[in-house]
């Protein structure tokens, strides 16, 4: 590695040490590389600037953030909740399977893994504790089970990586089901054992034919939102970007007209609330794109990859290191500066090894998925400590057996990619 490189990255490492935020850190390395390492001139960093948060593909990210506050405001949420409840709640660790199928339907609207804690964890928690169920598994559960927001889709990372590797959005987006679903599986059949030996925990008697009913019914129009996403997506009726703005619509009605739990005059606040979102989001966006930038002119992308060549022959190992990596880099950067710094790294790459690049575009989000729940620096693990008054060391414990079934589904999908590629073949995305 040169020089160069080497100050680079340290300042980069240094900046995030000293908890500078991930957009600065990027932007001012960035710059110093422009001033330093390079001949370019420094307006071509602010044209890259500008242009890099004037992308149409952005726009399905900032309607689908107004669409998960939507829910998050109205009672979307707590009628898919009441719907998974109902269904499960019976079995033993019924009420923790209610909270992962919660995460797993709102993740399949919001596609935000923030979101999923802060909306589902602020609701189940307190009711997991309540029946009964020991802190550590609830938090545990919960602190995980919104990973599924990026994983299933539609999910920012999946957009994002989209925008910069040119593979098809839709079967991206296919890609996210088959994990998803067994993620919910593993977490749901740990839960029956763990909880059938807690025979104290309150559980729910089995629901009549007539109490499905009309638990279904009440809950029929919030059911209705990812049928309507994905119905239109894959029905090709509209586009992702149109699916966007068509929840948002559907779920203003929904709350608005149908269950009556949201103003009009609420209407501003929330709009409001998901612009300074997605403000954030597009500065993060600017920060790693200048620094991608740099990376690309610069052409360390190109070097890296001879190096790598040179030094691993199989794509066995490549994936597997490229697993180990994510995963470390899942635990200091969000998934949003990853994607956008990383994708373009790992893209020549992973064309070298001929490894399909939409099978890596899921391995890259489930992986740094799993790092919002790694310790120092797991989001999601901060966020549950501070719902239950708990430090990180008691949460990262509780997290261990759930993250386990999900690196489990990640070793399963990294080396058995026809798992995940046949629904895009299917949908002729391939």
């Amino acid at each position: 590695m040169e020089p160069s490189s080497l100050i680079m990255l340290s300042i980069l490492l240094g900046c995030m040490a000293a908890t500078v935020p991930v957009f600065m850190c990027l932007f001012f390395t960035a710059v110093l590389g422009f001033a330093f390492f390079t001949d370019l001139p420094l307006l071509l960093l602010a044209q890259t600037l500008f242009r890099s948060m004037d992308k149409f593909a952005l726009v399905v990210v900032l309607y689908f953030i107004l669409c998960g506050n939507i829910m998050t405001a109205g009672t979307i949420v707590d009628k898919l909740i009441k719907v998974a409840n109902t269904f499960v709640s019976w079995l033993p660790g019924g009420l923790g399977m209610a909270g992962v199928i919660g995460c797993g339907l709102f993740g399949a609207i919001s596609g935000s893994t923030v979101a999923t804690v802060v909306a589902l964890g602020g609701f189940m928690i307190p009711a997991l504790l309540d029946n009964g169920y020991p802190e550590g598994f609830t938090l545990g559960i919960m602190t995980t089970s919104p990973n599924l927001g990026v994983i299933i889709p539609p999910s920012i990372s999946m957009i994002l990586y989209s925008m910069i590797s040119n593979v098809s959005l839709q079967g991206l987006f296919l890609t996210g089901f088959v994990p998803g679903i067994f993620i919910i599986v593993g977490t749901c059949i740990y839960t029956f054992f763990y909880c059938r030996r807690k025979p104290n925990l309150v559980r729910m008697p089995v629901p009549t034919a007539g109490e499905l009913w009309a638990v279904f019914k009440e809950g029929f129009w919030s059911l209705m939102l990812p049928v309507i996403i994905f119905g239109g997506i894959f029905s090709g009726a509209f586009t992702a970007n149109e699916a966007a703005v068509v929840a948002c619509v559907y779920a203003f009605i929904v709350e608005i007209f149908i269950h009556k739990s949201m103003k009009l005059s609420h209407v501003k606040q929330v709009t409001v609330n998901s612009a300074v979102t997605s403000a954030t989001l597009l500065i993060i966006v600017a920060g790693a794109t200048c620094f991608g930038r740099y990376l690309t002119l610069t052409g360390i992308p190109e070097r890296l990859t001879e190096t790598v060549m040179a030094g691993i022959h199989s794509p066995i190992v490549f994936l597997l290191i490229c697993n180990i990596l994510l995963l470390i880099v899942g635990m200091f950067m969000d998934i949003i500066s990853a994607t956008l710094v990383l994708g373009p790294v790992f893209l020549p790459m992973v064309y070298a090894f001929n490894i399909n690049p939409m099978h890596f575009g899921l391995l890259f989000t489930v992986n740094l998925a799993i790092g919002y729940c790694t310790p120092p620096m797991g989001v999601s693990l901060y966020i549950t400590g501070a719902m239950a008054n708990r430090d990180l060391i008691y949460v990262s414990k509780a997290v261990m057996p759930f993250l386990i079934i999900q690196l489990i589904v990640l070793g399963i999908m990294t080396y058995m990619p026809n798992m995940v590629l046949w629904l895009p073949r299917a949908f002729g995305f391939m």
